[in-house]
């Protein structure tokens, strides 16, 4: 059975995977280069991560913890690259769907087994 925080921590990663990929479009149809490669790999990175510790986490697998830790750490690195844009309102969005899922994670990462 899933725990209420695991469900939370599920729904949070989702959610942030979603909104990286609506970041992605977002940032690939703006005119003019808004992105540098490196942010967009972070975008991409952050997307992925996201989506596969939701997935470890569905299936309560052993390496739940440790994939958590992770997605709590690539969440933060994406959470301060969107601050660097403080004026734009999808990366303000953004940044906070990447802290709540990073909070969320890292209390599942401190979760007893």
């Amino acid at each position: 059975m899933i725990s209420e925080d695991t469900r939370r921590a599920i729904d949070n990663c989702m959610s942030c995977s979603s909104m990286c990929e609506e970041t992605i479009a977002y940032c690939m149809d703006m005119p003019g280069t808004m992105m540098d490669a490196m942010n967009m790999r972070t975008l991409m990175d952050c997307a992925a991560i996201t989506k596969v510790c939701a997935d470890m986490m569905c299936r309560m697998s052993p390496m739940q913890k440790e994939m958590c830790a992770m997605c709590a750490r690539m969440c933060m690195m994406c959470a301060e690259m969107c601050m660097k844009m403080p004026g734009d309102a999808q990366m303000m969005k953004l940044a906070e769907a990447c802290r709540a899922c990073a909070n969320s994670c890292q209390t599942m990462a401190g979760a007893a087994a």
